[in-house]
């Protein structure tokens, strides 16, 4: 039997695409699982230009399409099984086995509602058609007819907000993560398989360099990614990045915060800690120690176990990667104390690691420290006061406040650099369709237009 690595391909408008130039993806232990086709630049050009000749589907085709890929997500695509797929992505991003099941359901339920989750960004005085104003009125149009969509492959559910731009009438190219291509391969197929031609929505996996190429192709693009994404991209019109989340949690005095223990262990390791929305820094307004040590305690009880095992939490990296990631914890200690456990790296029998939650104490509330975002759950406590203002929690993509203080509320409710507010046991990572992430999607890809008939 050969033991040579699966080929993943490229999904263009012309059918899968196997190119001689190919990416290894990897299982944490650092063996291949499988080899991916990467697309050149003059190929992703050329299918750029076919997406933006290609018609959408009217409307109720692409609603009903998206719904039934949604449920074939979730059986057997291309011969291979979700168990099987789970495994894989579980495999090479190591986000564990149960999170990724998660995540697969989420996928499955974005599709079934992307109808209805783009309905509820549309302006209440535009109408979906033309043809429906009578005299005079708006209609909610597209900005443009293709996304390219740069994806990040930290965590699966990254790939359901741009199931809304297909339910919108955009023809979508995705260039995945080279560490995680399974999810997006996956999800591209079903909707192929569902009633999405080949000219609606392509896979292009590309090397860094042309990325840049197919953002710069398509008439719009969604790109994940750090600091340095955002600073690349921050002030184009036709680049909506999404950066990282710096999600927050705010305990005030007038409210017990042993009370909801749960809700901030939840947010800081729920998802494995590895997305945008769970808390990197719980500001206190009291004893910040205190809620230090407990946060320790709840999160050092976590077992460790490897990326495939029933009862896994925490991610799985490589070593180097894990030790890296270590490093860079340690290298900011000199400013802030160290709570839980000094031996975050676990080496797994067989390769990889995994990383223990990590809980740091910071001396005040505009440390620089409180703004840092590592991949697996770490947090940083914070001391607040009242004379620190809202200053410190700006900038922030969910905000878990427990207070009772209406006008602090008002305060944070109308601060536009807190994209999501939660007031009360509602985790940072708390998502549904309908409810704006970052923003609707839609806000960046739809303009309301004045007819007159």
């Amino acid at each position: 039997m050969s033991t040579e690595p699966a080929r993943l391909d490229a999904l263009g408008v012309r059918g899968p695409l196997r190119t001689v130039r190919t990416a290894d993806v990897s299982d944490v232990d650092g063996s291949v699982l499988a080899r991916l086709s990467v697309a050149p630049a003059l190929s992703v050009k050329q299918n750029l230009k076919a997406l933006r000749r290609a018609q959408p589907l009217p409307r109720a085709g692409r609603i009903a399409a998206l719904a039934a890929a949604g449920e074939l997500f979730t059986g057997t695509v291309d011969g291979v099984t979700l168990d099987e797929h789970e495994r894989l992505v579980c495999r090479a991003s190591g986000v564990a086995l149960p999170v990724v099941r998660a995540a697969s359901r989420a996928i499955a339920n974005s599709a079934a509602c992307a109808g209805d989750a783009v309905e509820k960004a549309r302006p209440v005085s535009s109408a979906q058609d033309w043809r429906n104003v009578r005299d005079e009125g708006a209609v909610w149009v597209r900005r443009a007819e293709v996304l390219a969509v740069l994806a990040p492959g930290n965590h699966p559910g990254t790939h359901t907000p741009w199931l809304e731009a297909l339910a919108l009438g955009y023809r979508v190219a995705v260039r995945p993560s080279q560490r995680e291509p399974f999810t997006p391969h996956r999800l591209v197929s079903a909707l192929r398989a569902s009633g999405f031609g080949d000219d609606q929505v392509v896979l292009l996996p590309t090397d860094h360099a042309t990325a840049g190429t197919l953002a710069d192709a398509a008439d719009l693009a969604l790109v994940y990614g750090g600091d340095d994404i955002v600073a690349k991209y921050d002030t184009r019109g036709d680049v909506l990045v999404q950066g990282p989340g710096r999600s927050k949690i705010l305990l005030t005095a007038d409210d017990d915060w042993r009370d909801h223990v749960d809700t901030i262990v939840d947010s800081v390791c729920g998802f494995g800690g590895t997305a945008c929305v769970n808390a990197s820094a719980v500001f206190v307004e009291g004893d910040a120690a205190a809620v230090a040590q407990e946060l320790a305690r709840r999160l050092g009880e976590i077992p460790v176990r490897p990326p495939l095992d029933e009862a896994a939490v925490l991610p799985a990296f490589p070593l180097d990667r894990a030790k890296a990631i270590e490093a860079r914890l340690n290298s900011e200690l000199p400013h802030a104390q160290l709570i839980s456990g000094e031996d975050l790296v676990v080496e797994l029998e067989g390769g990889g690691a995994v990383l223990r939650p990590a809980v740091a104490l910071l001396d005040r509330a505009t440390a620089p420290q409180a703004r840092i975002e590592l991949p697996f759950p770490c947090v940083w406590v914070v001391p607040w006061s009242r004379s620190d203002g809202t200053g410190p929690l700006r900038n922030t993509l969910t905000l878990t406040a427990f207070t009772t203080d209406p006008g602090l509320l008002t305060e944070l409710a109308g601060d536009g650099s807190i994209s999501n507010l939660h007031i009360g046991d509602h985790p940072t990572h708390h998502m549904r369709p309908g409810l704006p992430h970052d923003g609707h999607l839609a806000e960046f890809l739809m303009k309301s237009k004045s007819v007159l008939r």
